[in-house]
């Protein structure tokens, strides 16, 4: 079993590991709102530029909302790839910090059984010394 100098080193790196993981995975929470906050605008305004049965319109106005239209289309399609990459980044940046947890916390089993052995090893030693005898315990205070 490692001494508890090596543990309680390998405890910070495993610790500063976390925190770097659970960092990653609030970024890339982040970027996963960011992206569908972006995916649902672009369909807002994919839907803003819809044609409407009480619009009249000329036929060049109809050309130009039916580009632009497909255009957001495109967009919204690109924006929906992203958002399904960002909730991919997700998936393996949680499953990267549930990975963390469990290394920190099989570490934290390490020291803690470390320290239970060093106590029974500290009680064993204490009953293996020699008890005081009752001679040498007894002061009396001058009298």
């Amino acid at each position: 079993m490692p001494d508890a100098k090596k543990l309680a080193r390998i405890h910070r790196v495993r610790t500063l590991q976390l925190g770097l993981t659970r960092a990653d995975e609030v970024r890339a929470h982040e970027k996963f709102a960011s992206e569908t906050n972006l995916a649902s605008r672009i369909q807002a305004l994919a839907d803003a530029v819809s044609p409407t049965s009480d619009t009249v319109a000329s036929a060049g106005s109809l050309g130009a909302q039916a580009h632009f239209r497909e255009r957001l289309h495109q967009s919204s399609a690109a924006a929906q790839m992203r958002v399904q990459s960002a909730e991919m980044f997700v998936n393996r940046a949680a499953e990267a910090t549930r990975s963390a947890k469990r290394d920190q916390s099989a570490i934290e089993k390490l020291l803690d059984r470390a320290r239970r052995a060093a106590l029974v090893k500290e009680m064993r030693a204490l009953e293996d010394t020699p008890p005081i005898s009752p001679l040498k315990a007894k002061r009396h205070d001058p009298c």
